[in-house]
């Protein structure tokens, strides 16, 4: 039984002929989500993101400060390069004249909520993409949390 201890290797999109299509790399099944992922239930259009505004953070309120300090880091790395560490939109790609118009989240014009939060990683905004495949679904909420948190402080 060599073949036990000889592993045979497959290059992707190699034809295999015991495979469906005789392919090895396949599309996943339908209706199925990837480990992590949450089904979401808004569209990427303003109607989509309006009713998003009434959306409520899904994570556990009695593990409120580890979700904010996790948030917290995750925001550091993706968000405070444009936003700013603050949530004023004064990130160093701004500062640098990178990227123009990163509105302060005390910006009364922008109304953002945590589902709103949620809704703009999903599907990006205007410059600002998508960040649905560098976090997982409680990542991005947590990070949501984080925003409704500098809002706050930015309005004290």
């Amino acid at each position: 039984m060599p073949n036990m201890y000889e592993p045979v290797g497959y290059e992707t999109y190699e034809e295999v002929d015991f495979l469906p299509s005789n392919q090895e790399a396949m599309v996943p099944p339908a209706n199925t989500i990837n480990r992590g992922w949450l089904p979401y239930e808004f569209e990427n259009t303003p109607e989509g993101k309006e009713l998003a505004r009434l959306n409520t953070s899904p994570l556990d309120s009695m593990s409120r400060d580890e979700n904010l300090a996790k948030g917290g880091q995750l925001y550091t790395i993706y968000c405070a390069i444009c936003h700013g560490d603050k949530g004023k939109g004064q990130g160093t790609l701004v500062k640098r004249e990178k990227i123009l118009g990163v509105p302060s989240y005390d910006d009364p014009a922008r109304n953002i909520t945590v589902g709103t939060a949620y809704h703009t990683q999903i599907y990006g905004l205007n410059s600002m993409g998508s960040y649905a495949s560098q976090m997982n679904s409680t990542e991005m909420w947590q990070v949501a949390e984080y925003v409704m948190k500098l809002k706050q402080d930015l309005t004290k």
